[in-house]
């Protein structure tokens, strides 16, 4: 749900803000994000807006899709019957047969504003119901767990779709066409009066690539996302006594630190696109060894026994100079 919801905001701000600088469209680039090339270019010859639209709006069969991921979500709670409330059940389902009935005019320029910001706040109600009902037990946990790490890396690629427009001199005000795209990534984070609590004076966007990756009282921020997922992993590991995962701590807390001791400007110098790379990988990494130290998945797949962290997981990814 939280990859719907996230997916619907990346497509919005790209809709807003369709053409570069050299006012050329622009939808290869939320291909290029989601790393979808390969697939997208098996059914299509050209990234036009109704073949990417088409592609992540309403295409079953796309795995990346937002009706992929809501049906998944789906079968998950399916699945889970016994473990998910009846109002977050009834809220899915309502959901599911809506985002099934998605017809081609909807996904027309005209028509996409609106159902984009119905599909957000179908979202955005799961989420409200599942925090008034869900039994706060590990199942909670592990759905905060994950919630979090999904939010921090969709915020890296809201913040990366718009990345190249950051002039060289990025401490001053942007130019008057950049800053309207700078404030549509606001908008689609939901960020946009949250910033401007904070900058109450020119937009910059430095300063939106800060906010975005370390303000701590935002809740779309990656630090505050990968400070979420530091405390619940926590606090689920004290309750319950679980075993394992004081490497996945230590590699939050590293992270954690990265971000604190970094500044907006030394990741300006040295790149940013390369830096949201890192952060990305990094947060595979956590999420391949929560697989495999909670639910063995990694190690399953191997034929090894779960219960840990081993060598067949990738070490956590160095950071750019």
């Amino acid at each position: 749900m939280e990859r719907a919801e996230n997916l619907a905001r990346i497509i919005e701000v790209n809709e807003t803000s369709a053409r570069d600088r050299t006012g050329n469209q622009n939808w290869l680039s939320i291909v290029q994000l989601n790393g979808d090339e390969a697939r997208f270019f098996e059914k299509h010859a050209s990234a036009t807006v109704e073949t990417v639209i088409g592609f992540y709006v309403a295409d079953a069969e796309n795995p990346t899709s937002i009706v992929s991921a809501v049906s998944n979500a789906r079968e998950n709670a399916r699945t889970l019957r016994p473990l998910v409330s009846t109002e977050m059940w009834v809220q899915l389902n309502v959901f599911y047969n809506r985002v099934k009935a998605i017809g081609p005019a909807e996904l027309m320029p005209g028509s996409l504003a609106r159902l984009l910001a119905e599909i957000k706040e179908a979202c955005q109600t799961f989420t409200g119901m599942t925090e008034g009902t869900f039994y706060r037990d590990q199942a909670w946990y592990f759905y905060r767990i994950g919630r979090y790490i999904e939010r921090a890396d969709q915020t890296t690629r809201l913040l990366d779709a718009k990345y190249h427009l950051l002039t060289r001199d990025s401490d001053h005000a942007a130019p008057a066409v950049e800053i309207g795209q700078w404030h549509a990534v606001l908008r689609s984070a939901s960020g946009y009066h949250a910033f401007r609590r904070v900058h109450s004076s020119d937009l910059t966007p430095a300063r939106v690539a800060s906010f975005l990756l370390f303000n701590p009282g935002f809740p779309r921020s990656v630090y505050l996302c990968v400070r979420e997922v530091e405390t619940a992993l926590s606090e689920l590991k004290s309750r319950y006594r679980l075993h394992g995962g004081n490497d996945i701590s230590e590699a939050l807390d590293q992270l954690r630190s990265i971000l604190t001791a970094r500044s907006i400007d030394e990741i300006l110098e040295s790149g940013l696109h390369e830096f949201i790379d890192f952060l990305q990988r990094y947060l595979i990494v956590i999420t391949d060894r929560l697989s495999a130290t909670f639910f063995g998945y990694a190690q399953a797949e191997k034929g090894e026994p779960p219960g840990g962290v081993g060598s067949p997981l990738e070490p956590a990814p160095e950071m750019p100079s």
